[in-house]
């Protein structure tokens, strides 16, 4: 039987394993939801692929995404990931990673777990599309969009609807 896969899918093993294991499952906990929305903002500007690849240094670089850890990097700390070659350099990604672990917290506080906010733009349950052909697929939803509204509203960073759409599709929220 042939794993039926997404148009975007290269034939690099890492991408398929990615694929075939990952994208659109769906995520409830907590780390991993802050993971995969600070790699999709990471990801601005280029390749998932490319995120993908570094997506373990990332989590060294950032302490497995521990949210409570990140709140407290400083200048020294910021400039030490500057100078990572395992990651993007982009200061204003890196800092958006702090300041969204500042957000996330808040939002945990507020509702008991970032999972059950976020969660709650699709009703507790993945969205079903039947799409035919990748060209169907939109870039944003008017539930992206709301997302990406509201999650600016309590201070996050690069999370515009198309990364917002993104992350619902990779964190299962939407399968399309």
């Amino acid at each position: 039987m042939t794993t039926k896969r997404c148009g975007w899918v290269n034939q690099d093993p890492l991408y398929i394993e990615y694929h075939d294991q990952e994208w659109g499952v769906p995520v409830f906990d907590d780390r991993l939801l802050f993971e995969y929305l600070n790699l999709e903002g990471a990801q601005a500007g280029l390749s998932w692929y490319t995120i993908l690849k570094k997506r373990e240094n990332y989590r060294e670089a950032f302490d497995y995404f521990d949210a409570k850890k990140i709140i407290s990097y400083d200048e020294k700390k910021i400039e030490e990931l500057l100078q990572n070659e395992g990651i993007v350099r982009n200061k204003l990604k890196i800092n958006a990673v702090v300041t969204n672990a500042k957000a996330f917290l808040k939002i945990v506080d507020e509702f008991g777990s970032f999972s059950q906010y976020i969660w709650a733009f699709v009703d507790g349950k993945p969205i079903y599309n039947h799409f035919k052909k990748l060209s169907e697929v939109p870039a944003t939803t008017e539930i992206s969009d709301r997302l990406s509204k509201d999650l600016k509203k309590r201070g996050f960073k690069f999370v515009g609807s198309t990364i917002c759409y993104a992350f619902m599709q990779a964190t299962g929220m939407v399968n399309d």
